[in-house]
Order: structure tokens, then C-alpha cells, then sequence
């Protein structure tokens, strides 16, 4: 078995835990600005880190007056925005142990969470969040007190904590220590009930401590942050934390669609995202300068700037011509695209998937370095990352210090260090399963190359067997496919079958685009589309693009368009983005029966 670990850099006292990131950042930089509010749209205000500690511990003062007891756990249910930073906070202060909630979760997931971490109390965005508690709070006794953002909660509670003193905050925030649980956060729930994950205060604060100092270039009190991702998911979580230990200002946008013009008028210097963000930004570029009657000069700048990243990963360089060729394209195309992004982003952290080499060297290129990660809900997140002085596109970089690796004998990434967490709350079955001695399961597939970067290429219980013994990771044929403007969702299938195939629904955000700029109508629905002969061919030679990357048994050898889009509120994705291939291949199982009983592979088109 191949084995590598990072000693850490710094080890912190036992008796530390989050708060302490928060309160030291106070001591060293009081009147730096950790935060920006955004008052209306385009205008932000900025909070000293000394505003916003007082803050926090005004709104601890109101959980103490509310009943709320060290240990206890409290739900927050929101979209990304300030008031769930500072809560996560102020329950932190009070020695509260918080549990995200993700503001699309049904009722009966509300119940699952609130009633499994016996939530005293919740925190919820709107009214309509509390109108889903509404419908199950019968089922979650032990959940007594309701706080809404947009009620005025925040303003509530620090009224209400008038009469507590400082020392009491004080005592209640030393209440914990590193090895104490800080949050149970629970899984996506790709299969089966979501598992509610123990993570410490030592995940936090030392991966924090440590990772700061890796990629200092990325995180330090020069650079700010636009944070969209959900809250509820830890890789948000431990990036909001992190950069509060970093210095960094951030910003919240919890609407997706205002995104763009958020970056324009904040002007991040890093940003987190998934791939499927990148690949959402570089298709509609494309399809925009198509629209413009400049398509040729986009692809032309694209093929360019993957072709000049490659080049820096050689001994010779970029050549003269391809630095002209890229200067160029700087200012016809780049440029523009940096401008959207507000002008100064620097660094992108991408985690929750593979990249692709393509995408990483197209903007790499541009200006934006892609810094991929990897890491679990289990791992607090993060325990690999690209470093910007030292990267390898396509893979997700080096381990943290603290962390260490191991590849077993099947493949499967085992993983130990400072971030693992304590166990499955109230699960000891599924803990027991998920470790070898002192070694996490993470269950994905992986390699280390002999200077220790991490390949991730897919996961164990997805693997595809077929029916001629091929080992198949859907993985390394989705995301490619999903880099297409046209493909929503990818779903590989062909296990015990006699070849392998793919479900596909188009992009409904791209389709019209498309449409447009290939003739046809722009209204036409996902289901006439998949029909559609023009689009067919598009997908069909995206899949020809992907499968000739691979042997014949590996390719995917028919596909059907679903005329329907795979979503979160469809049932089908999680809220992380997630594939939940059990529901797809029950939902669609006519569509699978077909492609199968319609004779042997010939590569023809179904739909």
C-alpha cells in the first residue's frame, strides 16, 4: 500500500477551539474588515473584525437568556448570507454545537436532522422555512424556540442578552476544547438516510492554522472572498472559517442568479465554486461570443490559452509566437472575462469534483488559477489542495499538514490526521464500517504519484462492472460529457450489462442559446429538443469526443436524452450536486430497459 503523510505545521493547546480563531484575529488586526454586508444591491458595508466579535457575543448573550446550555445542538437553515456566519458563531461563543440544515431540504428531512441531533432550537431564513418546520415540529419536540432572519432574530436576541455579562460569554466559549464536537453536519445522502457527521473543533482550528500557511498567497488579510455555495455544506463552512482566521473579507450572495453582477461590485480576489460553475462560465462565454458572430475568435483564444498553460508546464516554456498570440487574445477576449468576474480574482479553490485539464488550463491561462481540492463532509472538508507555486492541472494537489493518505490494494483512498471526524452520530454501526484501525474509508478511488499529488478517478460503490468484467469508473465519462454547453446531467450505466451507456438531459439555462445559434427555436421544451435531430448529433459527438479517450469496453456505446431536467427538486441530484444514481436508474428504468433491448451496441442514436 502506498502511503503519505504531511506532519503539520502548527499543533494547537488542547484547550483551544474555534472561537479562539476569532478572537485572536480580533487581538492582532481589531479594525480589519472580516466582513462586507451588502445594504442593496451593489453597495456593500463593511465590519471590522472587532464589530463583528462584539456582534457575536451581543447574539450569544440572547442564546444564554434564551435557555440555550453548552452542548446543546441548534439547527440553521438558510441560503449563504451574513446573519448564518454570525450565528455560527454567537452558538460557538454560547458552547453551542450547530447543525446546518440546507434551506431546499423537504419536511421530512427538517424532521430527520432536527429530531436525530436533538435540536433544541432552529434558525431559519423566512417565513417559508418556517413554514416547513411548521408541518413536522410535532415530530421534533425537543425543538422549542424558533428564530427568523427576516423576523428580526438577530436584533431579538441581542435585546433579549442585554442583562448577561461578558465573563458569562467568555466562560460558555472556553466551555469546549480541541477534541469536543463543534457541528454535526450531515451527509448529502446519495444513498439512503443522511448520516450525521461528528466533526471537532480540532478539524476546524487546524486545518485553519495549517492551511493558511500552505497557500498563504490565497488566503491573508489583502484578499476578500465572495462566498455563494451553500453554507449548509462544509466546503463553504470551512472556507467561512477559515478565512476568519486568514483575515479575508467576505461577502455573501445567496442568490445564484446575482451572482455575476455580486463579483462586479464586491470585486473578489479568490472565489469558491464547483466545476460546474467553471464549466457554466466558460459555456455561456462561448455561446455568447456565438450569438456575437464571434465564435471563431473565442475558440481560437480558448485553444490558445490551453495551448500556452500547457506550455508553462515544460522546460522550454511558451514560445514568441504563442506569447503574442496570447497577448492578443488577452486583450480581445480574457480581459473580458476577468471583467465579469469584477476585475481582480486571482484564485478560484475548486472541490466537489473533477475539474478537467482542459478547463484548468483555459483559466489558468486567463489570469485565474484553479486551485483543486479534495476532501469528505467526514475530512472537515479539505484535505488536499493545489498550492498556486507548485500545481499540477488535472489533479487535486498535495495533502494538507496533519493529513496523510494511504491507496489500499483496491484502489480505495484510506485517509488519518487532524480532520477525520469522531464518528457517525448515534451510529455506531456505520462508524465501525467506515474505518480500518486509525484509517477513514473514503470510498473513493484514487492514485499518488511519486511526488504525492492525488488523482481522484471515481468512486468505489459506483463503479460499473459489466457483464464482460470491465471495470468502469462513470466518473471519468460524466464530467467530461457535462463540460459540453448542451449537457445538464450525465449518468453512465452498465453495470452487469453487456455494454456501457448514458442517460443525459440537456442544460435548460443553454439550450435556448444553442438553439438560437444553430437555427432553430429557442423555445423549443427539454422534451422536443431530445428529439430534435440537430441536437442529437451535438450530443452524439460529445460523446465521441469523450469515448476517444477510452478502449472500447470502457466507451459508452448508446445514450438516451431524458427529456426532462435532473435536479435537486426533482429528486435526483442532492443538494451538493450529486448524482443520486439509485432514484435515476428507478425513475428512468423504461429508458434503461430500452437502450438494452434494443439489440447490441451498434452506436446508433436513441431517443
Amino acid at each position: 500500500m502506498q502511503t503519505y503523510d504531511v506532519a503539520p505545521i502548527v499543533i494547537s493547546d488542547p484547550s483551544e477551539n474555534i472561537t479562539d480563531l476569532l478572537a485572536n484575529r480580533v487581538k492582532l488586526t481589531p479594525n480589519h474588515n472580516l466582513f462586507a454586508v451588502e445594504t442593496k444591491p451593489g453597495v456593500w458595508q463593511d465590519m471590522t473584525a472587532k464589530a463583528f466579535e462584539d456582534k457575536v457575543i451581543a447574539v450569544a448573550k440572547g442564546l444564554v437568556a434564551s435557555g440555550i446550555q453548552p452542548g446543546q445542538a441548534v439547527g440553521i437553515m438558510s441560503r449563504t448570507r451574513f446573519e448564518w456566519a454570525l450565528i455560527d458563531f454567537a452558538l460557538w461563543y454560547a458552547g453551542a454545537v450547530p447543525v446546518p440544515i440546507y434551506e431546499s431540504s423537504a419536511p421530512s428531512q427538517i424532521e430527520w436532522i432536527l429530531s436525530d441531533a436533538d435540536c433544541v432550537a432552529l434558525f431559519v431564513e423566512n417565513d417559508e422555512h418556517q413554514s416547513r418546520f411548521e408541518e413536522i415540529k410535532n415530530s421534533a419536540p425537543l425543538c422549542r424556540q424558533v428564530w427568523n432572519f427576516d423576523g428580526g432574530a438577530i436584533e431579538q436576541l441581542e435585546r433579549f442578552g442585554k442583562e448577561i455579562t461578558d465573563e458569562t460569554i467568555q466562560t460558555r466559549r472556553k466551555s469546549s476544547g480541541l477534541f469536543d464536537l463543534a457541528t454535526i453536519i450531515y451527509t448529502s445522502g446519495t444513498t439512503g438516510r443522511p448520516k450525521g457527521c461528528e466533526l471537532l473543533h480540532r478539524g476546524f482550528v487546524e486545518l485553519s492554522k495549517n492551511a493558511t500557511i500552505e497557500i498563504s498567497e490565497v488566503v491573508n488579510p489583502n484578499h476578500s472572498t465572495l462566498l455563494f455555495l451553500p453554507l449548509a455544506h462544509v466546503f463553504a463552512r470551512f472556507i467561512s472559517v477559515l478565512c476568519v482566521h486568514g483575515g479575508v473579507k467576505v461577502g455573501h450572495q445567496p442568490d445564484t442568479t446575482n451572482v455575476a453582477p455580486a463579483m462586479q461590485s464586491f470585486r473578489p480576489q479568490f472565489l469558491l465554486a464547483v466545476p460546474r460553475v467553471f464549466e457554466k462560465v466558460y459555456n455561456s462565454a462561448e455561446q455568447k461570443a456565438e450569438a456575437g458572430g464571434k465564435g471563431k475568435i473565442f475558440r481560437k483564444a480558448a485553444y490558445t490559452a490551453i495551448a500556452y498553460s500547457k506550455s508553462l508546464d515544460t522546460a522550454e516554456g511558451p514560445s514568441l509566437g504563442l506569447k503574442l498570440q496570447h497577448a492578443i487574445f488577452d486583450v480581445l477576449v480574457y480581459k473580458k472575462l476577468r471583467a465579469a468576474m469584477g476585475g481582480r480574482v486571482k484564485y478560484a479553490v475548486s472541490g466537489g469534483g473533477p475539474l478537467g485539464a482542459r478547463l484548468g488550463h483555459f483559466y489558468r491561462a486567463i489570469g485565474l488559477t484553479v486551485l483543486e481540492g479534495y476532501g469528505l463532509t467526514e475530512t472537515t472538508a479539505p484535505v488536499s489542495i493545489g498550492r498556486p507555486d507548485n500545481l499540477r492541472i488535472g489533479k487535486v494537489g498535495l495533502m494538507l499538514p496533519g493529513t496523510g493518505i494511504k491507496i489500499a490494494d483496491d484502489g480505495e483512498i484510506l485517509l488519518r490526521g487532524n480532520n477525520i471526524l469522531r464518528g457517525y452520530w448515534r451510529n455506531p454501526e456505520a462508524t465501525a464500517a467506515a474505518f480500518d484501525g486509525e484509517w477513514f474509508k473514503s470510498g473513493d478511488i484514487g492514485e499518488i504519484d511519486e511526488e504525492g499529488f492525488i488523482s481522484i478517478t471515481g468512486r468505489k460503490k459506483e463503479l460499473i462492472v459489466t457483464a464482460g468484467g470491465k471495470n468502469v469508473a462513470p466518473a471519468t465519462l460524466e464530467d467530461p460529457l457535462r463540460a459540453n454547453p448542451l449537457v445538464g446531467q450525465a449518468v453512465v450505466i452498465g453495470d452487469q450489462r453487456p455494454f456501457v451507456s448514458a442517460l443525459i438531459s440537456l442544460d435548460p439555462e443553454m439550450l435556448p442559446i444553442w438553439l438560437s445559434n444553430n437555427g432553430l427555436d429557442k423555445g423549443l421544451t427539454l422534451a422536443q429538443a431530445a428529439k430534435e435531430p440537430k441536437v442529437l448529433a451535438e450530443i452524439q459527438n460529445a460523446v465521441d469526443r469523450v469515448n476517444k479517450n477510452f478502449s472500447k469496453a470502457e466507451s459508452i456505446r448508446k445514450f438516451t436524452i431524458i427529456g426532462k431536467e435532473l435536479t435537486e427538486k426533482s429528486g435526483h441530484l442532492t443538494p451538493s450536486l450529486k448524482i443520486k444514481r439509485e432514484i435515476v436508474l428507478r425513475d428512468f428504468a423504461p429508458a434503461v430497459e430500452d437502450i438494452y433491448q434494443a439489440g447490441p451496441a451498434t452506436g446508433e442514436i436513441i431517443s
